[in-house]
């Protein structure tokens, strides 16, 4: 692994697609509402009489920690860094498990649960998607050297 930055090329430097600004537009969204849901479960567990203090104290601040990674990868997507596409993967696989047991809970959850599922799969899609990968610089299988023998 070299400090060297990966020079631009004009594949990662013309305009930014829109599946693209979509993709960090939905990541920052889902960073937002981990950072709110956060603070909240924090302020609740300081002020408010919680079953538990620590654990809420505790689950507060991992939320807001874990908000910080949909956060950095819409900064990387909307600056069309390379490196951006794994964490926001990596936040929606992590997100359809969670959508899974919102849906199997019998109450309000439920609606979370489909928000949260539908928002994941679109995310996906739109980080897959080959204007995306392009705009991004991402070569395939197989091209990273793209014929330098």
């Amino acid at each position: 692994m070299t400090s060297e930055k990966t020079p631009a090329t004009e594949e990662n430097t013309g305009p930014r697609p829109r599946r693209l600004t979509y993709a960090a537009a939905l990541a920052a969204l889902e960073g937002f509402a981990l950072a709110v849901g956060g603070v909240w479960m924090l302020v609740e567990g300081l002020t408010g009489a919680p079953d538990d203090r620590r654990s809420a104290v505790t689950g507060g601040v991992t939320l807001f920690v874990l908000a910080l990674l949909p956060l950095l990868a819409a900064r990387g997507l909307l600056r069309q860094k390379s490196w951006s596409r794994g964490p926001a993967v990596i936040t929606q696989i992590m997100a359809l498990p969670v959508a899974y047991n919102l849906l199997q809970a019998d109450s309000v959850a439920i609606p979370a649960g489909i928000a949260l599922a539908v928002v994941a799969v679109v995310e996906l899609v739109l980080l897959v998607n080959p204007a995306t990968t392009q705009a991004l610089g991402i070569k395939g299988p197989g091209r990273a050297q793209d014929g330098k023998q």
